[in-house]
């Protein structure tokens, strides 16, 4: 007499050696409607919350974003600006930017978090905690070569005829030290702290 249990595992092995082409079929366009539906929606979710209206419904970054508002990054003579997803979350020109940007989306659940407990939703508060919230920034972007600055800026691309001889002076020796941005630029986009770095560390305050 055959056991039952051993009929049943070796059917479904069977099915699975030799499976119905219209059930494999199926499984394949489901599978790829689903990636892309899903794929879609993680796109469209990343980039509504990259909307700085989105940043600013939490009202504690309306400071920042006024701030920006009264630089050369947002306001210039030819019409280019930038948001806060330019500077703070990478683009996602390869596959590898993709996952930091995810990463980075995850990471913003601490900002969530801040907001609920009232780490910084009043002017004062928000002047106690900014050093160390530019820090962390600033790290952030040193350790990705400040991509999010060379998403627009590029040492290859730069015209020393148009720049200023200082300028030309010090991007020469950065390439030669082999610096990246945030290391000379980091009083460009809100208000300037970094000379209150210890050591000294707070190079550079210009928008040019």
């Amino acid at each position: 007499m055959s056991d039952p249990q051993n009929d049943d595992k070796q059917s479904l092995i069977e099915t699975l050696k030799s499976p119905p082409k219209c059930s494999m079929l199926r499984m394949i366009v489901v599978g790829t409607l689903g990636g892309i539906i899903i794929w879609g929606a993680l796109n469209i979710g990343m980039e509504y919350t990259n909307r700085s209206d989105f940043c600013m419904s939490c009202h504690e970054m309306v400071q920042p974003f006024e701030e920006l508002k009264q630089t050369v990054h947002y306001k210039n003579r030819s019409g280019t600006t930038v948001q806060c997803a330019d500077c703070h979350v990478a683009g996602s020109k390869t596959p590898t930017d993709y996952m930091f940007k995810s990463f980075q989306k995850i990471m913003a659940a601490r900002d969530i978090i801040g907001h609920i407990k009232g780490t910084i939703d009043t002017p004062e508060k928000f002047e106690a905690h900014r050093l160390t919230m530019a820090k962390r920034v600033w790290a952030q972007m040193e350790k990705r070569d400040s991509k999010e600055c060379r998403n627009c800026h590029s040492f290859e691309t730069m015209d020393p005829d148009k720049q200023k001889d200082r300028s030309v002076v010090k991007h020469e020796g950065a390439i030669e030290d082999g610096k990246t941005c945030i290391d000379c630029h980091k009083g460009i986009a809100h208000k300037p702290v970094h000379h209150l770095l210890e050591g000294g560390d707070g190079a550079a305050k210009t928008e040019g």
